[in-house]
């Protein structure tokens, strides 16, 4: 039973809806739902391709600030424990997510998009980092993945909002449309995803996790074991055999 995200999934494509009114905002019980429910997905065979996005106007504004942890020794550290958790979860799913930001992503919300592996935006959506107006620093790793040196900096250091056009200019979304098209836009992607060798896919992933540190010759030699392995699968035989004859693959997942 959730209580602050809903889950549809249709044709392996799983459509997750953060939905804890008025604003979507993070405490305790949305970060070890959202962990929990990356987890079961991680390890569902039907599910291929993840569209994260939020109800109403909000993908999430950021954390709750009534449950901001008290100096009581300890409790930082769990609180903090818990939500890398939140963060790490997406990251570390199998399957790929796509953030298809709604709205207002503030703070926590704003990582939590930059946590997915590809950002659809609605021509209203904003991204905004927005600690420093309020004596904080969190963010820069995060914002460091999917936008420039430059451009990372002054979000962080202006607490600037970065609308759906400027973080498409930005090359930080793939596409920026009415908000009316995002969720058909999210969709096509995801579909297109769920329709590739799964267990490609995933090595994919797992190879942009790995890599995203290592210079570039280790990179490279990892990718390529990564294809040793699935020149070796049932799988990736089918795929190649499908692409020979011109037909659709059935994929088993082995």
């Amino acid at each position: 039973m959730m209580g602050c995200f809903t889950l549809e999934v249709a044709d392996h494509v799983a459509t997750i809806t953060m939905n804890r009114p008025p604003v979507n905002a993070q405490n305790r019980a949305f970060r070890q739902e959202c962990v929990g429910l990356f987890d079961e997905l991680h390890d569902r065979d039907d599910v291929r391709a993840i569209i994260l996005t939020g109800a109403g106007r909000t993908f999430p504004a950021g954390a709750d600030l009534k449950e901001r942890p008290s100096a009581e020794p300890g409790v930082y550290p769990a609180h903090n424990r818990l939500v890398r958790a939140a963060f790490d979860c997406i990251i570390e799913c199998e399957k790929p997510v796509i953030a298809a930001v709604n709205g207002a992503a503030i703070g926590a919300g704003c990582v939590m998009a930059l946590c997915c592996d590809i950002l659809v935006v609605s021509e209203d959506a904003f991204l905004s980092m927005t600690e420093v107006d309020v004596g904080l620093a969190g963010g820069v790793r995060h914002t460091l993945r999917h936008f420039s040196p430059s451009d990372a900096r002054l979000m962080i250091y202006t607490a600037r909002r970065m609308t759906g056009p400027e973080l498409f200019r930005m090359n930080a979304a793939s596409a920026c449309v009415p908000a009316a098209e995002l969720l058909p836009c999210a969709q096509t992607i995801a579909a297109e995803i769920a329709a590739k060798v799964p267990l490609a896919v995933r090595a994919a992933k797992r190879s942009f996790a790995t890599t995203e540190e290592m210079p570039l010759r280790d990179g490279y030699r990892f990718e390529q074991g990564q294809t040793v392995a699935l020149s070796r699968t049932e799988d990736t035989r089918e795929a190649q055999a499908a692409f020979a004859e011109k037909r659709r693959p059935v994929f088993k997942g082995r």
